[in-house]
């Protein structure tokens, strides 16, 4: 299959070269030429598939084309070697927990599968050492970052926005040392992936270097995502058959959203999809007004959705055909600030005994406000509640135990270079580490 640029501008390219390069030479984002629809057998059986089965049929629809189908079945169950498991928060509002992955949070389905996927592409074409630079506002960095710690051939950059990211996320990417580098921004995370994307600009970077990103710009670390909502589904069918399904995501960038999306494109059964969102609200002002103001994103407790230039909006329009109607007709969206999420961690705990993280209670507050009658909601639940322990404690007056996995981390000494927003001084850092 090829991809294309979602700026237009750029050639075709195969699948190793939209994944080796991250982003199109016009700087756009590079999209499938075609969505492959799954055949109604697929989804008549699909209660009776585990998450590994049900994920090796939808990437053989994005990727069998281009990678054997005995390596690509081995690259997603590699990937997927934990639950996802959906659980019932109250009547016709349940959880899809994705935060049973090495760093907790959803992000290791993709980083995981990209790590694999780049992995292979890189041995068989024997090319020099690719460098991933990756742009982090929480739980990318350490899900890239441990996706592909000792992968041989490939060297990571992790960038991340000093004193904005909880102490376990910054810990998950700091204290592994070996082929990953953590730098320290002194800006915000839009400020990290301005850095990222004009490093894939820079000629002289790119003639020099082999730059790849795993942010969500990349079809490897998207496209994945939406192996889950295929498994939310079956796991709710098992329960209600002929539930009709409205499902929440916790948005910042947009990767997750738009992977939903993408699974809804190949004929997964849902009736529309939420995006929730905390002060960085510029994708539900799209919504309401049709018009997209980006802008700098504010700091707040659900730091990972601290996205004021979300990438994938990108996408999202061109799988719309920029037609604004057509995007609203598939997408609500509801904001809440710190002081309603807060409550919302207090009181689901209080009320149901269910513990949420700050993403996750954005993404339950948003379907909880915009489910109708007859509907059934799913919420992502993006991460584990102990990568937000001050937060969460705060709320609910009680400790919180952090899992081993976790608190494992906490142990590492944190290896982090300081590095100024200035775009000249990070392109001597990356020649002088490569």
């Amino acid at each position: 299959m090829h991809y294309y640029s979602t700026n237009k501008k750029a050639p075709l390219v195969s699948l190793r070269e939209a994944v080796v390069k991250g982003l199109a030479p016009d700087r756009g984002l590079y999209m499938p030429e075609t969505i492959g629809q799954l055949p109604s057998s697929f989804f008549n059986e699909i209660e009776e598939m585990n998450l590994t089965a049900i994920a090796q049929t939808v990437a053989r629809s994005f990727f069998g084309e281009d990678i054997p189908q005995q390596e690509l079945d081995a690259i997603v169950a590699d990937t997927l070697s934990f639950e996802i498991p959906l659980r019932q928060v109250e009547e016709n509002i349940w959880v899809l927990e994705l935060f049973h992955g090495p760093t907790f949070a959803f992000k290791d389905v993709g980083a995981r599968f990209m790590a694999r996927m780049l992995s292979y592409f890189v041995k068989k074409q024997q090319q020099d050492e690719v460098k991933v630079l990756v742009a982090t506002s929480g739980d990318t960095g350490s899900a890239v970052a441990n996706g592909f710690l000792g992968v041989e051939g490939i060297r990571v950059f992790v960038l991340y926005p000093s004193g904005k990211v909880s102490d376990i996320q910054e810990a998950q990417f700091t204290t592994l040392g070996q082929n990953i580098t953590a730098l320290e921004v002194d800006g915000t995370f839009d400020d990290c992936q301005a850095l990222v994307k004009n490093a894939f600009m820079d000629e002289e970077l790119n003639l020099k270097l082999c730059l790849t990103s795993a942010n969500s710009i990349n079809v490897a670390r998207f496209l994945p995502q939406s192996f889950y909502y295929f498994h939310a589904w079956a796991q709710l069918k098992q329960h209600h058959p002929d539930a009709r399904t409205v499902i929440s995501v916790p948005s910042g960038n947009l990767g997750n959203l738009t992977a939903g999306l993408f699974a809804k494109r190949m004929g997964l059964p849902v009736e529309r999809f939420i995006a929730a969102n905390n002060r960085n609200d510029v994708f539900r002002e799209y919504l309401l007004s049709g018009k997209y103001s980006p802008r700098s994103s504010v700091q707040t407790i659900a730091n990972a959705m601290d996205v004021g230039a979300p990438s994938n909006f990108d996408r999202i329009l061109d799988l719309y055909g920029h037609d604004h109607r057509a995007i609203t007709g598939d997408i609500s969206a509801y904001r809440y600030n710190d002081e309603e999420i807060q409550e919302t961690i207090r009181e689901t705990k209080q009320r149901t005994g269910y513990l949420l993280d700050p993403h996750g209670a954005c993404g339950y507050l948003a379907l909880k406000e915009g489910l109708q009658p007859g509907e059934t909601g799913i919420f992502l639940a993006t991460a584990h509640p102990a990568k937000f322990k001050e937060t969460v404690e705060e709320c609910t007056g009680k400790a919180l135990e952090i899992p081993d996995g976790l608190a494992a981390f906490m142990q590492g000494k944190k290896q982090a270079m300081p590095l100024p927003n200035d775009f000249n001084l990070f392109k001597k850092a990356l020649f002088r580490l490569s």
